[in-house]
């Protein structure tokens, strides 16, 4: 392969998540695909010594060596270049189990692909699962990876969207207790996410993009009989939307609104809180979904699963979501959009 063939791939920087969980385990087995170095310039951010366990664990003919984030490469298939800010030390990895000083590290290593990817030495990242609890018992307020790259790209607004197949999820809010997220259903912010949405469907290549509004209460309310949101908040926003030609519909009752996007009604749907967007994807598609960030400044897609500390150590995870995440990174990375996915 030439030197220009190379160059022309996108970087992705690709975080090894929590070392205690399965991250490792799934982002060595996904490196093992030769699509990845195909179509990439593969970089893993994390700790050389819990990806040379996993190789050990998996069995599969890799090797790891460790580089200089300026350095960029990875193009020889079978080599996992790292970027390793030494931040753990092989002693403090307890796999199984949570550790505030591994929760510490993997907050770190999104941190420093977060500083790649606004460096522009990067094109895209793809993330491996972070544990929430570790996070929080680390010290860190903003647990997860769409809240930490937010504060880090000082973005206003981000969303996260949940994929499988053709199945696309926008969340209007996701790590909230379900009273506080029933509380987020107001017009503006429906109105802010369906322009959000909007806007990053064009960027992908949806000329007009059909983005279902479901709607928050049983049957739609039944015409205010189980709720006023529908009336109040979501219609409202729904139509001021389309206003702004933005090819919103609804609200839809949510248990018909993911059939009819599965049938191809719609580009994407817009639900109102993490479980009514989490659950149909996951069961329509669990080994296989994978998340993107709207808003954020660079691509960032992620495995749709946690850190499995129950099987971590075991050799038994899959890695389907995690190769689908790089897929999906590359893909957005190069301009392709989602026709693909």
């Amino acid at each position: 392969m030439s030197k220009a063939e190379n160059s022309a791939k996108p970087a992705i920087a690709i975080t090894m998540g929590d070392p205690c969980g399965i991250g490792p385990e799934v982002v060595v087995k996904a490196m093992a695909d030769p699509i990845v170095y195909a179509t990439c310039r593969p970089l893993v951010v994390g700790n050389v010594y819990a990806l040379e366990q996993a190789v050990a664990l998996t069995g599969l003919p890799l090797k790891i060596k460790e580089v200089d984030e300026t350095t960029v490469a990875g193009t020889e298939p079978g080599v996992i270049e790292v970027v390793d800010i030494h931040n753990l030390n092989p002693e403090d990895i307890t796999v199984g189990e949570i550790s505030p000083t591994c929760g510490k590290a993997a907050m770190e290593w999104v941190t420093k692909a977060g500083q790649l990817a606004l460096a522009g030495l990067v094109d895209a990242l793809a993330t491996a699962p972070l544990n929430k609890e570790a996070a929080s018992l680390a010290g860190y307020k903003s647990i997860g990876h769409m809240e930490l790259l937010q504060e880090l790209s000082k973005s206003e607004l981000v969303a996260t969207m949940l994929m499988a197949k053709n199945l696309r999820v926008v969340h209007l809010s996701t790590h909230r207790s379900l009273s506080r997220a029933c509380e987020l259903v107001k017009k503006d912010r429906i109105l802010e996410y369906l322009q959000l949405t909007h806007d990053s469907f064009v960027s992908y290549g949806f000329v007009s993009p059909r983005i279902g509004t479901a709607a928050l209460n049983p049957h739609g309310s039944d015409g205010g009989l189980m709720g006023d949101e529908e009336a109040d908040e979501i219609l409202p926003a729904v139509e001021a939307a389309k206003a702004l030609g933005i090819n919103a519909i609804g609200p839809v009752p949510a248990d018909i609104i993911f059939h009819q996007a599965i049938q191809n009604q719609y580009d994407v749907v817009l639900c109102m809180y993490h479980d009514q967007g989490h659950i149909p994807v996951k069961v329509y598609g669990f080994e296989e979904s994978i998340t993107a960030n709207l808003g954020l400044p660079f691509i960032r897609t992620s495995v749709d699963h946690g850190t499995a500390f129950d099987i971590a150590g075991k050799g038994v995870a899959f890695h389907e979501s995690m190769l689908e995440s790089i897929r999906l990174a590359v893909s957005l990375a190069r301009g392709d959009g989602m026709s693909a996915f």
